[in-house]
């Protein structure tokens, strides 16, 4: 049996910008970053046999065609990206825009989405079911995923919660057999993938 990591892409980004934003640093070129090193760093020591990207689909919206434009341009940036690095990229369920009314009072289109969760907990219930996993490490904060850790936990695999030390989940804390926080310094020191040095000796 396996030990998988299932990360939810859209709130993993969403902590670790919380992160930069604290620091005082603008969000990292997401097709830039070195998830790579920050999840080696935080899981050393764990073997882990497969490493899974959820995102949802992004599609052109009528009503803002270039900032869709932009996030769909984006989204292959980055799962390129991430599969170069080595992880599994999921694309399941839908980013959908929606008009929605700021403390301003004016109106703003603003993009979220739905499915991802739902996906995520399928998966997690099948592979316990199916006895292929031992363990699951989960980077998600998202608390609609109790009741799925909770299964998986009843079908005799482990459920580790991977998540941040600035607000972590304490639902999730007690519901999973352990957790595991990312430091706000290792989130800042994997900003950009490391070249290989070319200066010469």
């Amino acid at each position: 049996m396996e030990t998988i990591l299932l990360i939810d892409g859209e709130n993993f980004k969403g902590k670790m910008k919380s992160v930069f934003k604290d620091a005082g640093k603008k969000r990292p070129v997401w097709y830039e970053y070195d998830f790579k090193g920050l999840l080696d760093k935080v899981l050393d020591g764990l073997l882990i046999d497969r490493r899974i990207f959820y995102f949802a689909h992004v599609k052109e919206h009528e009503d803002s065609r270039e900032k869709s434009k932009r996030l769909v341009e984006e989204q292959r940036l980055l799962k390129n990206h991430l599969e170069t690095l080595g992880f599994e990229v999921i694309l399941s369920g839908r980013v959908r825009g929606q008009w929605e009314e700021g403390q301003d009072g004016k109106k703003a289109l603003i993009f979220r989405e739905k499915g991802v969760d739902v996906k995520i907990a399928v998966d997690m219930v099948s592979l316990a079911c199916d006895k292929k996993v031992k363990e699951i490490i989960l980077g998600s904060s998202d608390s609609d995923l109790q009741p799925a850790i909770k299964e998986v936990r009843r079908r005799g695999s482990n459920c580790v919660y991977l998540g941040f030390e600035a607000q972590p989940n304490k639902g999730l804390t007690f519901t999973t057999n352990r957790t595991l926080l990312i430091r706000n310094s290792e989130v800042i020191k994997f900003e950009n993938i490391q070249k290989p040095s070319t200066a010469l000796p």
